[in-house]
């Protein structure tokens, strides 16, 4: 039998995504993050830890400054919860050797994070990064 959602759970992802990405509030990393997050999305050779999800959220915001995450849908089982997003903003820096365009982005996904001890330990990701790249893609 599947173990009950936990709204605590969803609350911290929730307050999470608004706090670092909406509010562009780093502390949220290190309150929100244990000390050994582990992103398995993220590059092979990332380090486990808050200070990569900083440093990831830095150059995001640098591209986008004005990115905001809005949680669709979200679903709790037991440490884990799923969260089907769109992140949506401007391309006013460069990202990935692309100057800036200042045309919006919209790209949707599927983040699965598992919590312990109150804090966020591991997060899986699919997430449509094509739709950026072909939204910023110079025309030519």
């Amino acid at each position: 039998m599947a173990a009950d959602p936990n709204p605590s759970n969803i609350a911290l992802v929730s307050r999470h995504y608004e706090d670092l990405v909406n509010r562009n509030d780093l502390g949220a990393a290190d309150r929100d993050l244990r000390a050994d997050f582990v992103d398995h999305a993220a590059p092979p050779g990332t380090p486990p830890g808050p200070e990569s999800v900083k440093g990831w959220i830095t150059m995001v915001r640098a591209a986008f400054p004005d990115i905001e995450v809005v949680e669709e849908h979200r679903i709790a089982n037991g440490d884990m919860v799923a969260v089907l997003a769109c992140w949506r903003g401007t391309h006013d820096g460069p990202f990935l050797g692309i100057e800036p365009t200042g045309r919006p982005v919209e790209m949707r996904g599927m983040v699965l994070w598992r919590i312990a001890d109150g804090q966020l330990a591991e997060r899986w990701a699919v997430l449509d990064y094509d739709a950026v790249l072909e939204s910023i893609q110079p025309s030519g």
